[in-house]
């Protein structure tokens, strides 16, 4: 019976252990292996106490008892609490690395802990910490190396022309804007969806990177200070579009200033030729950079088919119309216009590619039913974009129907001045998620307004409460992180 008790204890160590990993490496992946954002800037704090802290501390109190939680409570339901997220672990190289790293570690402490007669040892955070730290230390080696692989492919081609491009918003569909319209005389590559970042850039660079590409395209993301830097200094662009900026992630941030300064990391590239700079970022003109101001884009015209405005360039209206959605777009067309033509392409060449750019999925992407009109715009996620999105549903003749979890990494501000623009334009807002559902409730008129707890009960929820007709908007997507 003793021997039975010691292996079970054993194993069931060994099984939490690897629970509480999961559980950490999960949500560390969603926020870039990072332990201060993990700590400190999580959305759902809940899910850190009752699957991490809790369960600690119920094991050093609850002796050999605990293992009746164990298996009949926090198992069953971290279980189902990862089956429920949209954004599951995935199982990466480094991923796999730390799990063989936890599995050697754990064996190797719990021979320790046998050949030191020590029962039913307590330490059941030495082998996840140490995991963790030489993980750490193992995955800043590779990273290191990793960066200088990809720096010395970038350098040594000298038919390459990197383009580097960042902003609060908009980063990703001014990526493809300008792929499009280069493409007409180029062979362009881009990093692919929403790869922002040094080291996925990197893995792109060493991957990826087609031999033959005259342009390569980078789009620059940054949760803190020295993000963009690190890219800049890692790519060394020749062109760089830094678009408009504004509080998205102003969580991580703090202020407007420190969003600013860290978009302006990009233009210390020392290869730089050229950078087209939004005003919104405070940057001065000089003969390496031109400034693109809200004044340079006039009568803008959005609609269900299109948009079309005017660009002045150099006290000359240039006739732009595109069938993209969204009078944003304007802005960041215009952004990508202004590069392509600093870098050689034709003015009507430009025009002309401009007027067969496509809608992005997920980005105002109309779908039409027989029954409905689905704006789907859930890669939208900034208070600009979205006020767009509702304007051009307020052109709509129909009942129009929202869904939306608000505004994430954004402030109160921000998201009472977007709810007061959906109760102004829709007839049934559905709100997903926690983060900012108390914000919005209290703008958006009660009959106008309900909860969707569950991400997968909202297709029962729209049938039941949408109608023949109506405008369905999806305006940002919700994670479960969220």
């Amino acid at each position: 019976m003793q021997i039975f008790m010691t292996v079970f204890e054993l194993i069931s160590r060994l099984l939490f252990v690897f629970a509480l990993a999961w559980f950490v490496m999960t949500n560390l992946q969603y926020y870039g292996y990072r332990f201060d954002r993990l700590f400190f800037h999580h959305t759902k704090p809940k899910w850190l106490l009752f699957y991490l802290i809790v369960p600690i501390l119920l094991y050093h109190i609850g002796g050999s008892y605990f293992w009746i939680f164990f298996y009949c409570i926090y198992l069953p339901l971290l279980i189902v609490w990862h089956s429920k997220l949209d954004k599951k672990l995935v199982i990466t190289a480094r991923v796999k690395r730390f799990l063989v790293l936890l599995t050697l570690s754990s064996s190797a402490f719990e021979a320790v802990y046998v050949l030191s007669e020590i029962q039913g040892s307590k330490e059941i955070l030495a082998s996840l910490i140490f995991s963790f730290c030489v993980s750490h230390i193992m995955e800043t080696f590779i990273r290191t190396r990793f960066k200088k692989t990809a720096h010395k492919k970038l350098i040594d081609n000298k038919s390459l022309t990197v383009v580097a491009l960042t902003a609060s918003y908009g980063k990703t569909s001014i990526k493809h804007f300008l792929r499009d319209i280069l493409s007409t005389s180029f062979r362009v590559y881009t990093t692919p969806g929403n790869v922002n970042t040094d080291i996925g850039i990197c893995a792109d660079i060493n991957n990826n990177l087609p031999n033959d590409t005259d342009i390569y395209i980078v789009e620059a993301g940054a949760r803190e200070r020295g993000d963009i830097l690190t890219i800049a200094l890692l790519a060394e662009p020749h062109y760089v579009i830094v678009g408009k900026t504004g509080e998205q992630h102003i969580e991580y941030f703090k202020t407007t200033e420190n969003i600013q300064s860290t978009k302006r990391e990009l233009l210390v590239s020392p290869r730089m030729k050229k950078g087209i700079v939004h005003e919104s970022t405070g940057v001065k003109p000089n003969d390496e950079i031109i400034i693109l101001k809200d004044e340079d884009i006039k009568n803008v015209s959005a609609t269900f088919e299109g948009t079309e405005w005017e660009l002045m360039l150099n006290n000359r209206p240039i006739h732009l119309k595109t069938p993209v959605l969204g009078a944003f777009n304007a802005l960041n067309i215009s952004l990508a216009f202004l590069l392509a033509k600093e870098m050689g392409v034709k003015e009507r060449s430009i025009v002309d590619a401009i007027a067969k750019l496509k809608n992005f999925e997920h980005r105002l992407q109309p779908i039409r039913t027989p029954y409905k009109l689905i704006i789907d715009d859930s890669y939208n996620g900034n208070l600009e974009g979205m006020i767009a999105a509702c304007d051009l549903a307020a052109t709509y003749g129909g009942r129009k129907v929202i869904v939306t979890p608000g505004i994430v990494e954004s402030s109160k501000e921000s998201n009472t001045a977007l709810a007061k623009k959906i109760n102004e334009v829709f007839d049934l807002a559905l709100i997903t998620g926690t983060l900012n559902a108390d914000i919005l409730a209290a703008n958006i008129d009660h009959h106008k307004r309900k909860r969707v707890f569950d991400k997968r009960g909202l297709e029962m929820i729209l049938t039941k409460e949408s109608r023949t007709g109506d405008l369905v908007l999806f305006a940002n997507d919700a994670p479960s992180f969220v």
